[in-house]
C-alpha cells in the first residue's frame, strides 16, 4: 500500500491483511512498490487526490495492478492516459468507489433494473457527514464523497446528457444530473450531526419507491403500487473485502471486472464537470 492518510486507508490495510487471496507487504515508499518485482497490486491511499493518480500512472508503468481511492485526481486526460496504458498493459485498475458492492444499495439498484419500479424517472441520494470538513478542491465535499453516489447514479442510468453543480462551498452541495426523462439529484450536508442517520439512495418510478438508508447498518425500504410499506435488513456489509476479491479474481483468473475502464472514465467526468473542475 502507498499511503496511510486516506479515510479509508486504516480499513483498507485491515481488509487486506485479514485476505488469504493477499500477501499484504505493508506500507511501503512509492519507489519500492514501483521496483521490488514480488509486488503484484498496489493499493493507492494518500490524501492527495491529484497525487493518488500520479502514483497510479507510475504504479502502472511499472506493470502494476492497481488500487485506486477515490476520486481518482483532478485530471480526466490523466486518468483516461492511465487506463490507456493499463489496457495495452492488460492491467487492471480498480477504482475505491465505497458502495459498490452495498447488498442494500445493490438492492435498490437491481431492483430498478429489473423493471420492479416501472419507468424509473426519479434518482435521488444524499452523503451528508456529521463531522464537519473544509474542502482544499474547487468541488467542495461533493469532490470528496459525493463523488461516491454519482457512481451509484451513472452505474443505473449510465451517461447523463446534462450535469449541473451547485457548490457554493464546503456545507452545501448539489449536483443534477439530467437523462431523457429522469432527473438525478445528489447531496451533502457538510456537518449535519446526524448525517450517518440521514444518508440515503432512493429510486422512483412508475410502480414504486426503493430506498437504502441507512447505509450503515443497513436498511432497505419498498413501497410499491398498491401495497403497504416494506423494510427489510439486508445482509451485513464486509468493508471492503468484496472489492479486493474482485480485484484478485481479475488478476488471477482473468474475471471481468464489475466495473469498465469506460465507466469509471465517464463517471470521473461526470464527477469533474459538477464540481465546475472540467
Amino acid at each position: 500500500m502507498i499511503g496511510n492518510d486516506h479515510g479509508h486507508a486504516a480499513s483498507k490495510r485491515k481488509a487486506l491483511s485479514s485476505m488469504s487471496e493477499y500477501d499484504f507487504a505493508g506500507v511501503v515508499e512509492p519507489s519500492s512498490a514501483f521496483n521490488d518485482k514480488s509486488i503484484e497490486m498496489v493499493a493507492i491511499e494518500t490524501r492527495d487526490y491529484q497525487r493518488n493518480l500520479e502514483y497510479a500512472q507510475l504504479a502502472v508503468a511499472s506493470g502494476k495492478h492497481v488500487h485506486l481511492d477515490k476520486p481518482p485526481g483532478t485530471s480526466y486526460e490523466g486518468l483516461r492516459d492511465m487506463f490507456a496504458i493499463a489496457r495495452e498493459k492488460k492491467l487492471a485498475v480498480q477504482m475505491g468507489y465505497q458502495w459498490r458492492y452495498h447488498p442494500g444499495m445493490n438492492a435498490v439498484l437491481d431492483a430498478a433494473r429489473e423493471g420492479k419500479l416501472g419507468r424509473v424517472y426519479r434518482f435521488r441520494a444524499s452523503i451528508d457527514k456529521p463531522a464537519r470538513e473544509e474542502s482544499p478542491y474547487k468541488g467542495g465535499m461533493m469532490f470528496i464523497e459525493g463523488c461516491h453516489l454519482i457512481d451509484r447514479a451513472t452505474a443505473l442510468l449510465g451517461k447523463p446528457r446534462k450535469v449541473t453543480g451547485f457548490i457554493p462551498g464546503d456545507d452545501n452541495n448539489l449536483v443534477v444530473l439530467e437523462y431523457d426523462g429522469v432527473i438525478a439529484e445528489i447531496s451533502i450536508a457538510n456537518g449535519d450531526p446526524n448525517g450517518n442517520a440521514h444518508r440515503y439512495v432512493e429510486v422512483i418510478g412508475t410502480k414504486g419507491t426503493a430506498k437504502a438508508s441507512p447505509f450503515a447498518p443497513g436498511r432497505v425500504h419498498f413501497h410499491m403500487e398498491g401495497e403497504q410499506p416494506r423494510s427489510y435488513d439486508p445482509p451485513p456489509f464486509p468493508t471492503y473485502t468484496p472489492d479486493f476479491a474482485e480485484l484478485a479474481a481479475t488478476i488471477r483468473l482473468g474475471k471481468k471486472p464489475l466495473y469498465s475502464f469506460e465507466h469509471d472514465l465517464m463517471t470521473h467526468r461526470v464527477l469533474l464537470e459538477a464540481c465546475g473542475m472540467l
